[in-house]
């Protein structure tokens, strides 16, 4: 029987972000799928990304990408009521402003969503295999 292999990437600077990047790249995501836990200051987004970085190469795979110590989300052309509308990620980059990141997830049709943080805290966290 083969080991599944689920992988777990935790970033705390902009070389981190950039892997997490990569490996979601084409990524989808269901508006649904997107939850900000302002009280636990934790913005989740649960993807159906393709693997890249192991031997299951070319794989989907149901992944959760946490971002910790989230002070505000904003986001730009997405319909937050239409919940099975599906967003296509092309990449998240970062900007400094003072003592806070902005962390933009870039979508496919001009839509983005950013989020303020204190710290760059993100955690890809693979779920299962999609068949």
């Amino acid at each position: 029987m083969k080991k599944k292999y689920l992988a777990k990437i935790i970033a705390n600077d902009n070389e981190g972000l950039q892997m997490i990047s990569a490996c979601c790249e084409g990524a989808e995501i269901k508006v649904n799928d997107i939850k900000y836990l302002q009280t636990n200051k934790v913005f989740l987004l649960s993807l159906k990304r393709t693997k890249i970085e192991t031997e299951n190469e070319g794989k989907k795979i149901n992944s959760i990408c946490k971002f910790e110590f989230v002070d505000s989300v904003k986001s730009k052309n997405i319909n937050q009521d239409d919940i099975d509308q599906k967003l296509k990620l092309i990449t998240m980059e970062y900007l400094k402003n003072n003592n806070n990141y902005e962390i933009s997830l870039i979508f496919t049709n001009n839509a983005y969503i950013t989020l303020s943080t204190e710290i760059i805290e993100v955690t890809l966290d693979d779920q299962s295999k999609v068949d």
